[in-house]
């Protein structure tokens, strides 16, 4: 099944713009959160289908979120991509092992970003 409903989960206001803007040309519908409470009232909301999610966020930071979605019964089947500013190897393997299907470092590329969504769907 393709791709359609993303949620972006940053607490970047320009991080937020950046990625809905480059989305929705893509043709995709687009919900934001700038932290965790706000991205699993956005989850109630209206299920995505992918969950881009930023790491250093105020509170729960991404990687505790990630594990807390992937391992709620109700979310679990949403595929998460981590989409950050950390780019160590010890980074990725900790968001995968967390739940993340995948990993993608800023400043995003666009190309990047659209392959590896369609790799997921």
């Amino acid at each position: 099944m393709a791709i359609k409903k993303i949620l972006v989960v940053d607490d970047s206001k320009t991080e937020l713009m950046f990625l809905t803007d480059l989305l929705v040309k893509n043709g995709f519908t687009v919900k934001t959160a700038e932290n965790a409470e706000d991205a699993f009232r956005r989850l109630a909301e209206d299920k995505p289908e992918l969950i881009l999610m930023d790491v250093v966020m105020p509170g729960q930071n991404g990687f505790q979120l990630t594990r807390a979605i992937s391992r709620d019964p109700l979310y679990s089947d949403i595929p998460i991509m981590m989409c950050t500013s950390k780019n160590q190897e010890t980074d990725r393997v900790w968001g995968m092992r967390q739940g993340a299907r995948d990993y993608i470092t800023k400043p995003v590329d666009a190309g990047e970003l659209m392959a590896k969504i369609k790799a997921l769907g």
